[in-house]
């Protein structure tokens, strides 16, 4: 079989995207394919918009070193394109004197990954900085920001498609096995519900919420491997625009679970939002409980003293695609070449949640180069 193109990219979020954009811009041959009928219609575009600075993650570890170099390349992209987005800053804050060792160990792993600028907080510092916030001490990062995630995603999709590459949509993988003359035959299915097969020499599973399905339709043991999927969703509440509060930068918790806590955001409108907190779901789902909004408060009323429940309407929710299922530790990005499983030039993408968004043109330029020559 003569492939139809050099690299098959499953799935246009804002990672398959960003792929296909500097596959393509390599010289390479791409198709981005995707079930839904338009880009970035799942973990894409229902996230905080958060750019993040490189603060949380285990130093050494693939979140923390494509985080920094995302974020960078992220401003740079935003800058050059005209991408809404404003680097407001954030600042996480202790409540409870326990909090203290966590958030100095925060800055210091911060600092170890790369994130600039950190600076711890006394409780005076952080009133100074947001006078309605009331917290023991906080740590400041003013490398934090928010982006029109939409924006960005549709940003690489112009460019994939300005260096030749082709987005169809309405496309589901069904299965993949290795073509007798190399590369893989992939058997997908239109939104009538035609089945074909796209040949490709390489295959980038970008799929998201689906990678690990996408991966065992492909033969692999995603149990015996670790990558199987725990969708963990996250809702959000809408401030009411008359409640007395404001903040002018992102306000975090000190983490705690499985999420980062339910954390103060903003929009480029300058809207106020809360959230996520974290729930594991057997499969993806976008509802959204009012009867969470007393839960929230409370949250937020840690360091937003005088919270009510009344000022927060129910707004959207996310689905996170994370490798730890409950009570387990939290996991790194799996970014692979597969050769050494039997999948020559097959690259499973998985697990790519926070801060998938910033590190989505590191993630890009790692896939690149694990397929030259290949």
């Amino acid at each position: 079989m003569t492939p139809e193109t050099d690299v098959l990219v499953v799935g246009a979020g804002v990672v398959g995207l960003a792929c296909g954009a500097a596959l393509a811009r390599a010289g390479r041959s791409v198709i981005v394919a995707e079930r839904h009928g338009q880009p970035a219609q799942e973990t894409s575009s229902r996230n905080s918009e958060i750019v993040h600075a490189g603060i949380y993650y285990a130093p050494g570890s693939l979140k923390a070193e494509l985080c920094v170099a995302g974020r960078e390349a992220v401003y740079e992209r935003c800058r050059c394109l005209g991408i809404p987005h404003r680097p407001i800053g954030k600042v996480i804050v202790a409540c409870e004197d326990a909090e203290l060792e966590v958030l100095e160990a925060l800055g210091r792993k911060g600092t170890a990954n790369g994130a600039p600028g950190l600076r711890l907080l006394d409780a005076g510092e952080v009133a100074r900085l947001e006078p309605a916030v009331r917290a023991l001490a906080g740590l400041e990062s003013p490398a934090t920001g928010i982006v029109d995630a939409h924006a960005l995603a549709l940003s690489f999709a112009a460019e994939a498609e300005a260096h030749g590459a082709s987005l169809v949509m309405h496309t589901e993988v069904l299965g993949v096995e290795p073509a007798a003359g190399g590369g893989y035959r992939v058997e997908v299915r239109d939104a009538d519900g035609e089945r074909f097969d796209l040949g490709c020499a390489a295959l980038v599973n970008a799929a998201g919420l689906e990678s690990d399905r996408v991966a065992a339709r492909a033969g692999f043991d995603v149990d015996a491997l670790g990558y199987r999927l725990h969708p963990c969703k996250g809702d959000y509440f809408s401030l009411a625009p008359g409640a007395p509060l404001r903040v002018s930068r992102l306000v975090y918790p000190v983490p705690a679970g499985p999420g980062l806590g339910v954390h103060a955001t903003l929009d480029l409108g300058g809207r106020i939002r809360f959230g996520p907190d974290a729930e594991f779901v057997e499969r993806p789902r976008y509802d959204v409980d009012p009867g969470k909004a007393e839960g929230f408060a409370r949250a937020v009323a840690r360091y937003l003293p005088g919270m009510r429940a009344e000022w927060l309407a129910p707004d959207y929710a996310g689905v996170r695609p994370r490798l730890a299922g409950p009570g387990q530790a939290a996991r790194d990005f799996v970014v692979a070449e597969e050769s050494a499983a039997g999948w020559p030039a097959f690259v499973n993408l998985i697990g790519i949640e926070s801060p998938g968004l910033t590190a989505a043109p590191a993630i890009a330029a790692r896939v690149v180069d694990l397929l030259k020559g290949l």
